[in-house]
């Protein structure tokens, strides 16, 4: 068994509910990020980005790439990306937007389960996965399939919800996650049970240490992590030797 939020469900069930989560809110996805996060996460996102190093000609895998963000931005310092996600509607809406503006060489978009890459071992110099390991129903494979397709001396970076430090900030991000962000999703996506779900997805999440932990069982070494907005999230990096 393994968690949907805070139900215990089966494997195959996991990665079932997961892919009608994504599916009904794609279309709202980005609508519903600046909503939620007051447009923050586009900071997070940026920052995420500027530090992870990218050379022009870098080969970069963003997994649960969904609507295209880390892609655009990872594009936009000279890297060659592969947009890898599970999710055809996400995928869908990520592609023809960055279509509709021109965005075609360099950019490749692929349906991919991140739990068995379909290519060759040591492929890219970095990969990356914003907000999305969580909903990953094997972590531990996904991560150990993300070692095998670095190239030696690259690097993983993930962005990642994790465990607040203030015990004040964590009551007041409480009330935001169960309180606002169901009501938000109703109005905006016409789907509650879904903002409901990523809400608790984000309390069974690894706090910081633990994923570095992770981290290092997966074969990765130098692993490093720092807190945003007080922990609200996190960006743990680590790399292949």
């Amino acid at each position: 068994m393994t968690d949907f939020g805070y139900r215990e469900v089966a494997p195959e069930e996991k990665t079932r509910l997961v892919g009608r989560v994504f599916s009904s809110v794609a279309g709202r996805y980005d609508l519903m990020n600046d909503l939620m996060s007051l447009g923050i996460h586009r900071l997070w996102k940026r920052h995420f980005v500027s530090s992870c190093g990218i050379r022009p000609g870098d080969r970069l895998l963003d997994l649960a790439g969904g609507t295209g963000d880390i892609a655009r931005l990872a594009h936009a310092a000279g890297a060659e990306v592969t947009v890898a996600d599970i999710n055809r509607e996400m995928l869908g809406v990520g592609r023809t937007r960055a279509d509709d503006d021109g965005l075609v060489k360099g950019l490749d978009w692929l349906q991919v389960n991140a739990e068995a890459l379909p290519f060759a071992d040591a492929s890219f110099n970095h990969v990356t996965i914003a907000f999305g390991l969580r909903n990953v129903t094997f972590r531990d494979q996904a991560l150990a399939e993300m070692y095998r397709v670095l190239k030696p001396g690259g690097r993983v970076h993930i962005l990642e919800f994790s465990k607040v430090g203030l015990p004040a900030l964590a009551r007041l991000y409480d009330t935001w996650s169960f309180q606002v962000l169901p009501r938000l999703g109703q109005r905006i996506a016409g789907d509650a049970e879904s903002y409901q779900y990523l809400a608790e997805s984000i309390r069974r999440f690894p706090d910081q240490e633990s994923l570095a932990g992770l981290l290092g069982e997966a074969g990765f070494e130098r692993v490093n992590w720092h807190n945003l907005s007080g922990g609200i999230c996190a960006i743990h990096r680590a790399a292949r030797v």
